[in-house]
């Protein structure tokens, strides 16, 4: 595969979805870009990311029949990565998708070229965005953020983008990120003996 697959990682609440949106806006002209709309078993009205809603018994069909290249559960749902990525990765595009932090391993396992983005924010940025979801009580809000995230694969590249601010500016970082990425992954290909970018 020659393409550069980039899992981007983050709490709940610090603006993953609305940086992909950014990006899938600015690189909209770009045929080598992809950006993945995931399976998810939760209703397709119930808010937040444009997801392809499947129930239970469905998901688990499609997984039986391998129609998933990746595939985790968090929070009670599951989620699930089409294997269209891997005709995008073949053909030499960049992917990216919202992923799950601790499957990151397991994900690596499949595509040893993937590169991660870490979008963070201060815990009070999470917990005032987390508010205004109005999705948990202040109990559930106060658990999460204490939550710690597990740590990174000590081999996985990993790039940190800070969203406190606005998003525009964040935004900025996170496209620079990709480019940063994207480069390296091309020189990683050109010279497969080199060492991937830490």
């Amino acid at each position: 595969m020659s393409g550069c697959l980039i899992p981007i990682v983050g709490p709940s609440g610090v603006g993953k979805d609305s940086l992909l949106d950014r990006a899938r806006q600015r690189l909209a002209g770009d045929p080598a870009m992809r950006f993945v709309q995931r399976w998810i078993t939760r209703p397709a009205q119930a808010g937040g990311e444009d997801h392809r809603a499947l129930s239970e018994a469905s998901f688990l069909r499609r997984l039986a029949a391998g129609d998933f290249a990746l595939h985790w559960d968090s929070h009670g749902l599951r989620y699930g990565i089409d294997r269209e990525i891997d005709d995008w990765l073949a053909r030499g595009c960049t992917v990216l998708f919202n992923a799950s932090r601790a499957h990151l391993a397991i994900a690596h396992a499949g595509y040893p070229t993937l590169r991660a983005i870490s979008v963070v924010a201060r815990p009070e940025t999470l917990a005032q965005r987390l508010v205004q979801r109005r999705r948990e009580c202040s109990q559930d809000i106060a658990a999460r953020i204490a939550r710690s995230p597990p740590p990174f694969p000590p081999y996985l590249p990993v790039i940190e983008v800070a969203n406190d601010g606005s998003i525009e500016s964040a935004a900025e970082v996170f496209l620079a990120a990709i480019d940063a990425h994207r480069l390296a992954a091309a020189s990683t290909v050109r010279h497969p003996r080199r060492r991937q970018m830490k």
